[in-house]
């Protein structure tokens, strides 16, 4: 495994994704950070995002966040893929964070622990 096989969607702002941050450089790796509020995942990388997942699509969308009311969504909005890559292609700011990819793996970092299942 090299460091560009690591991939970091993270936002400063979330103690869980900087956790996960933390515990990926003490365990000697320096991922690419994404910074996907700064520039927003595409479609092929939200897709991407899913299809490497164990969890459901919706389980990449933050809908106790006060932005996810704010925007006029429900969890109706979210029952489909297609409707969470519209979702979150539309509105990023909701998007379940951290994301880690070791290679084409992932997991949602929740909590941050869970970095470790792609580590070994």
């Amino acid at each position: 495994m090299t460091d560009n096989d690591v991939q970091i969607f993270h936002n400063q702002s979330c103690g869980k994704s900087r956790g996960a941050l933390d515990i990926l450089r003490q365990n000697g790796v320096d991922p690419v950070i994404v910074k996907y509020l700064e520039k927003p995942p595409d479609k092929a990388t939200i897709e991407r995002i899913i299809d490497a997942i164990d969890d459901t699509p919706q389980a990449l969308v933050r809908t106790n966040d006060p932005k996810f009311k704010e925007a006029g969504l429900t969890k109706d909005d979210i029952t489909t893929r297609e409707q969470v890559v519209d979702v979150l292609l539309k509105h990023p700011e909701v998007m379940e964070r951290p994301v880690v990819f070791v290679g084409d793996k992932a997991v949602i970092a929740r909590p941050s622990e869970r970095v470790m299942e792609l580590l070994g």
